[in-house]
């Protein structure tokens, strides 16, 4: 048993630590104390007894919880879940997220034949956060592959041609790779393959709007999604992460030129006039 000294019963002697609140943003990842709980935030609600936190962990699962105070651990650290702020005024669009200057009225205009896909949804999502606004507006359909091992197979459905442009976004497209073989086997006047350098699109977020100081280096075996999370200290729940991820990207100045360059260069190869 631990021993106290007479001190220690002195009213005020030491003073708890103070508790740093932090505001229930929607993909804020905590883990709930008593249960231990890990999630993203969904939603914050207000009932009779106060205000309540829903949270979805890696598996899908929903729990909610009361949100008391010290009731939950960010990185290990105790916090008080507190509500957000309510938005401010909207502020008067000029520049759409890619920093194009904004259409203000415009409708989306109807789909395009010609396609841009990505390897993964979180390529997809990243794509649509930052030139949503301008796809819709040239009348771009983004699509995902899963993967390009069946890259030849999908351009060959696909059946690109004049009027029918296919542009391709591939992650790790660097001499030598799997990606670049297979990026090598596709072509033609209507194809237009380009990539980045990054093993995932995740690195394609500055750090810094992330909030670390770099993105770490994953020993060669290790999942690099789950490596990553694992070397930030952050719970190890890839989408969770994601959501954390995504939800730092405001705009195109919070990613890095080696992407930036290649989605500009798609776009502007899919919505190009035929020839003739």
């Amino acid at each position: 048993m631990r021993s106290y000294g007479p001190e220690s019963l002195i009213p005020g002697w030491k003073k708890d630590k103070p508790v740093p609140e932090v505001a229930a943003e929607r993909d804020l990842v905590v883990e709930e104390a008593s249960t231990g709980f890990c999630g993203a935030v969904v939603r914050v609600e207000k009932t009779p007894e106060g205000f309540t936190v829903t949270l979805e962990d890696r598996h899908g699962r929903l729990r909610v919880f009361p949100m008391d105070p010290r009731g939950f651990l960010i990185d290990g650290e105790v916090v008080t879940l507190v509500r957000p702020a309510a938005p401010g005024p909207a502020r008067t669009p000029g520049r759409t997220a890619s920093g194009s200057i904004a259409v203000q009225g415009a409708r989306a205009r109807v789909a395009r034949a010609g396609r841009i896909y990505v390897e993964g949804r979180h390529d997809a999502e990243l794509v649509e956060r930052v030139w949503g606004d301008d796809l819709r507006i040239e009348g771009v359909v983004v699509e995902y592959l899963e993967g390009v091992d069946d890259l030849p197979d999908v351009v060959r459905e696909f059946a690109p041609g004049p009027g029918r442009r296919l542009g391709v976004l591939v992650d790790h497209l660097v001499p030598g790779s799997k990606e670049s073989r297979i990026a090598s086997r596709v072509g033609g006047d209507h194809v237009l393959v380009v990539g980045h350098p990054y093993i995932d699109v995740w690195q394609a977020v500055r750090p810094a709007s992330v909030g670390i100081a770099a993105w770490p280096d994953v020993p060669r075996g290790v999942p690099w999604k789950e490596g990553v999370c694992a070397a930030l200290g952050w719970p190890v729940n890839p989408p969770a992460a994601w959501r954390r991820i995504l939800a730092a990207v405001d705009s195109y100045r919070d990613l890095e030129p080696a992407l930036l360059g290649r989605v500009e260069e798609l776009i502007d190869f899919v919505t190009a006039p035929p020839e003739g």
